[in-house]
C-alpha cells in the first residue's frame, strides 16, 4: 500500500496536469524510491480525464485467502513429492552400500515411497495447475487483483523459501566438495533439490515482474 501523503501528493501533481513522468522524476529527485512511486502512480489509472481516476483497490476476501491458499500448499506438496519421487529413482539407480539395510529391504522401501509420491502429485498437481489457471483468468480480466495483499505476501513467502533453500544446497553441495565426500548419490540429490527450488523461484520472480508491470500500466 502506497504512503498515503505520497499518494496524495500524486493525486494533486496529476490533478495540475503535470504528466506521469514528470510526476515519477520529481519523486525520485525527492528521494522516494521506485517501488513506493510505482505504487502510487498505481492508484490512478493512465486514462485521459479532467481528473485523476482512482484504480479499485482488490479487497482481501475470506474466498481470496482459501483459493491463494489452496494454490500455494498444493504447488508445495507436489514440490516435495517430485523431490521425494525423484530422490527414490537415485535411491534405485545408487543403492546406498554403506547402509546396514539389505540391498533388497532397500529396494522395497524405495517402490513404497515411489508409489505414494506418485499418488500425492497425481492429486496435488492438478488441483495446484486448476486454481492457478482460475486465478490466472481473474487477473487477466482485472489486473488490479495484481495488487491483492495475500496474493503478494504468499508470492513473497515462496520466494524467501525457495531462496533458503537454494542457500542450503548450495551450502551442502560445498561441504561435500570440502569434506571430499561426494558420490554420484548425493550430487543427483543435491541437483534435484536445487532445479526444484530455482524453478519456483525463476517462476515466482518473473511473476511478481509481470505483476509490476500490470500494475504501471
Amino acid at each position: 500500500m502506497a504512503d498515503t501523503n505520497l499518494t496524495r501528493f500524486v493525486e494533486e501533481a496529476l490533478r495540475s496536469g503535470a504528466s506521469r513522468t514528470d510526476t515519477e522524476q520529481a519523486l525520485i529527485e525527492a528521494g522516494w524510491s521506485r517501488e513506493q512511486i510505482r505504487d502510487a502512480l498505481a492508484s490512478y489509472a493512465d486514462i485521459a480525464f479532467p481528473v485523476p481516476v482512482p484504480r479499485p483497490r482488490p479487497q482481501v476476501t475470506a474466498r481470496d485467502a482459501f483459493v491463494y491458499l489452496v494454490m500455494f500448499s498444493m504447488l508445495y506438496v507436489s514440490a516435495w513429492q517430485l523431490g521425494n519421487l525423484l530422490f527414490q529413482f537415485i535411491n534405485l539407480g545408487f543403492p546406498d552400500s554403506l547402509s546396514n539395510n539389505q540391498w533388497i529391504d532397500q529396494t522395497s522401501m524405495a517402490r513404497r515411497q515411489i508409489r505414494s509420491a506418485s499418488a500425492s502429485l497425481l492429486v496435488a498437481f492438478p488441483v495446484f495447475l486448476l486454481v492457478a489457471r482460475s486465478i490466472a483468468r481473474r487477473v487477466s480480466a482485472d489486473p488490479a487483483q495484481c495488487s491483492s495483499a495475500i496474493r503478494r505476501w504468499l508470492t513473497y513467502l515462496t520466494l524467501f523459501v525457495a531462496a533458503c533453500i537454494l542457500v542450503g544446497d548450495l551450502i551442502a553441495l560445498l561441504n561435500g566438495v570440502l569434506s571430499g565426500e561426494l558420490t554420484s548419490r548425493f550430487v543427483l540429490k543435491v541437483l534435484v533439490v536445487g532445479g526444484i527450488a530455482a524453478g519456483i523461484f525463476s517462476y515466482y520472480r518473473w511473476s511478481m515482474r509481470a505483476d509490476d508491470r500490470a500494475l504501471a500500466q
